[in-house]
């Protein structure tokens, strides 16, 4: 690299000298000196004497234009050092042009390559970029007042404190994780952290020192099972549980905070009461129950259901094959029906208490009442012997 500028230094200055020889020996030439005298410019004599010069008429065969400048032969050219000469032609650069000054004949360009820049210097990139007038500050969340930072599963939101033109605060923020650090412009904003289904709001002051901010949840988690009398396991596919607020609005509804929830599932909550609803298959097997989540703890709460499976057939004898093509549907004690189905077999979840099953094939209806006993899955079988006509309308609509 070193040898490689100074070789390109020499050049230059070189060619600058020889601009400069050039040019003085064009302001001497004409008439030659007298004497012993060294050789004139383009237009003098070899020894001084006076030949064709001046602005004299070109020799026959060029054009005179007038040339730039004509330097030396390379082979004449002092070397440096390294061995490469002082001003050679670079490749591509136009022979001198005789014509202007004399027959000085053209100087011949040498092939000479300069070695090629192999290498290069990357930019370093290791100095962070300048922050100008932001300020850093730390946030972290805990459940309780004196628990350990959480480290993990938190959602940061960070919002400036005036509502935009569409009604809401505008975010500039947000991480996911534990505890986050943050660069912003120094003044007032809203952080919210959300860790499952818990939340908390704070509002923060950001400054141009560094500042560190926790945040207490004040929440808790809930852990929701539920079994069959005697303590039988209900299949996890069958069950599902429903998380209410415990308040219910001036229409007696209540607002619903999280549905669909898996038994066995950790729920993370704000510390306080919940109507939870666990339903068990779905048709009428339905627990309400109110929990307290308590905060710093994990809350674990097992319901009971008292229902059972009913599969119903329509059968021509006891433990006969069912009938395709069956209509029906399961009526409760007062009359109302609970369940409609189209099929062979009619299979569902029954919560305790007397029904009626319906059978509808072809113009013919079929019924028998049942029983469910919690915890005890039947059979139903409904004989197809001494069924009814079906009305007109019933069998229309077959």
């Amino acid at each position: 690299m070193i040898s490689t500028a100074l070789r390109s230094t020499t050049l230059g200055v070189a060619l600058l000298g020889m601009v400069m020889s050039n040019a003085i020996a064009q302001q001497g030439g004409g008439p030659g000196g007298g004497g012993p005298g060294g050789p004139g410019g383009p237009g003098g004599g070899p020894n001084g004497g006076q030949s064709e010069g001046g602005l004299g008429v070109p020799p026959e065969g060029h054009s005179g234009r007038r040339p730039l400048f004509a330097p030396p032969q390379v082979d004449d050219a002092p070397a440096d050092d390294d061995g490469f000469p002082d001003a050679p032609l670079l490749e591509g650069t136009p022979p001198a042009t005789p014509g202007f000054g004399g027959d000085a004949p053209a100087a011949t360009m040498p092939d000479v390559k300069l070695p090629g820049i192999t290498n290069y210097a990357p930019a370093n990139q290791q100095t962070p970029l300048a922050t100008g007038n932001l300020g850093e500050i730390t946030l972290g969340a805990q459940l309780t007042e004196n628990a350990k930072e959480i480290p993990r599963g938190l959602v940061w939101r960070v919002f400036k404190p005036d509502a935009g033109e569409d009604g809401k605060l505008p975010l500039v923020a947000s991480a996911q994780g534990g505890t986050s650090v943050f660069q912003l412009e120094p003044g007032s904003y809203l952080v919210h952290a959300a860790y499952g289904r818990a939340g908390v709001t704070k509002r923060i002051s950001v400054t141009r020192e560094p500042k560190r901010e926790s945040l207490v949840l004040d929440a808790g988690g809930l852990k929701l099972d539920a079994v069959l009398s005697g303590g039988m396991r209900i299949p996890s596919d069958k069950l599902r549980f429903s998380i209410f607020d415990s308040h219910s609005d001036a229409t007696g509804e209540r607002a619903l905070i999280i549905p669909d929830v898996s038994p066995g599932t950790v729920v993370r909550l704000n510390a306080g009461t919940y109507h939870v609803v666990s339903t068990y298959g779905t048709v009428n097997a339905v627990i309400r129950s109110d929990i307290r989540v308590e905060s710093g703890q994990l809350t674990e709460a097992t319901v009971e259901h008292k229902a059972a499976q009913m599969t119903m057939k329509l059968v021509r004898e006891a433990g006969g094959e069912a009938i395709a093509d069956t209509a029906w549907s399961v009526v409760n004690g007062s009359g109302d029906i609970v369940q409609e189905n189209v099929g062979a077999f009619a299979s569902m979840v029954l919560a305790e208490g007397t029904y009626t099953a319906v059978a509808k094939n072809r113009d013919r209806i079929y019924s028998r009442d049942f029983t469910v006993l919690a915890g005890r899955n039947q059979d139903v079988e409904v004989l197809a012997t001494e069924g009814q006509p079906a009305s007109p309308a019933e069998v229309t609509s077959e």
